[in-house]
């Protein structure tokens, strides 16, 4: 089963929800040969919550805790700014997630962003998983918080991003901090736009189910990371895309 854990379901932040555009991503992230993704979204992007009222007005929610695509599965999640620099995806059961969303309200804006070990705090209390996006990213390090804290995710993020701009030295610096920390890597493509999905990907020999199968996979160290060969050519497009859209205004269906 092939998913990729880190996967923007909008064009930007400040872009509203739309199911086309959703609905086309998912086509393309099908044909990419994935099976699944979670939808990481920014929790501070434009109207959250519109995401999930939509969603829960088209597609079916399982007891396993994903929403069934015509047979795709997106797990719920999203993606947090801490204080001290760095994001964290967090991933999990809809009303988990949503509960997060509800709590992250006051820490929105970037001089009020929450604290590492707050967020890890109420993590545990929402039985969430959670990982290290991005980990040397240089706008954003995570790697300035203590090892302590560090340890507490439940793996770090083979960033697709960051593999085409800083090159293949990125998958060397990551396995070295992960087996430094003692976590696990996960593979995220780290996409806004359809393009860029099969970039980078995890790879598990049987299917996830529920959220708490996918961590015990990872924790199991039961997968393996695909790295395409074409991730370069796929992230490039994908930005290029990304940036003429933006310059265009809001994005219904236009892929270009």
């Amino acid at each position: 089963m092939n998913i990729d854990l880190h996967c923007h379901i909008k064009l930007s932040k400040k872009q509203n929800f739309s199911l086309n555009y959703f609905q086309q991503s998912i086509a393309e992230a099908t044909e990419a040969g994935l099976d699944a993704i979670a939808m990481t979204e920014h929790f501070n992007t434009n109207h959250y919550y519109d995401i999930y009222e939509q969603l829960n007005e088209h597609y079916p929610y399982t007891k396993q805790h994903y929403y069934d695509i015509n047979g795709f599965k997106v797990f719920p999640g999203m993606e947090v700014d801490v204080t001290g620099g760095g994001h964290i995806l967090v991933v999990g059961e809809r009303d988990s997630i949503l509960m997060l969303r509800h709590m992250l309200s006051p820490h929105e804006e970037k001089h009020k962003f929450v604290e590492f070990e707050q967020l890890l705090d109420w993590c545990d209390e929402l039985s969430l998983i959670r990982f290290g996006a991005h980990p040397f990213r240089t706008s954003n390090p995570l790697i300035s918080h203590s090892s302590e804290l560090l340890q507490r995710l439940h793996a770090f993020d083979m960033n697709g991003k960051d593999l085409y701009t800083y090159g293949e030295a990125m998958i060397e610096r990551v396995e070295q901090l992960a087996e430094h920390i003692g976590i696990p890597i996960i593979a995220g493509s780290d996409t806004h736009h359809p393009l860029q999905f099969g970039a980078i990907y995890n790879q598990f020999p049987d299917p996830i189910n529920c959220p708490r199968e996918l961590l015990k996979a990872i924790q199991q160290r039961q997968h393996a990371i695909h790295i395409a060969a074409d991730l370069t050519h796929r992230v490039k497009s994908a930005s290029l895309v990304k940036k003429l859209l933006k310059e265009r205004g809001p994005v219904e269906a236009a892929f270009l």
